[in-house]
């Protein structure tokens, strides 16, 4: 399975950003799957995790009810759109996938197989 993120970028305080994930090769290979980022000199975190099926969902409290992440089953690609972005929100966000499903611990980055290579999300104040 290859991780294509895309849609990163340089944005004001405040405003919105919608990033995705595209998945390919052997998609089947991506159930569950998550959002993870990094900031400079800060380890990775997890910001949201969707269920294979997308009836579930996972949330840091950081980005909780700001950011919404969701997934088209069939093109199996991922999408995070975050509203209300702060610079502390500013990281390389990496799409993750599990060939697992319901994952029962989604927050943690050991459960996923698969890592895309990241796209750069930077909020200016």
């Amino acid at each position: 399975v290859q991780l294509q993120a895309s849609g990163g970028g340089l944005v004001q305080a405040g405003d919105s950003l919608n990033i995705s994930c595209e998945a390919s090769g052997r998609t089947y290979g991506a159930q569950d799957m998550a959002w993870f980022r990094q900031a400079p000199g800060k380890d990775r975190e997890f910001v949201a995790h969707i269920a294979w099926d997308g009836y579930r969902t996972t949330y840091s409290d950081s980005v909780k009810g700001r950011f919404s992440i969701s997934r088209d089953i069939v093109k199996t690609i991922v999408y995070l759109q975050m509203n209300n972005l702060q610079p502390d929100d500013t990281a390389v966000y990496f799409c993750a996938a599990s060939s697992l499903s319901d994952l029962p611990e989604p927050t943690t980055s050991s459960p996923y197989r698969y890592w895309g290579q990241g796209t750069l999300v930077t909020v200016s104040s």
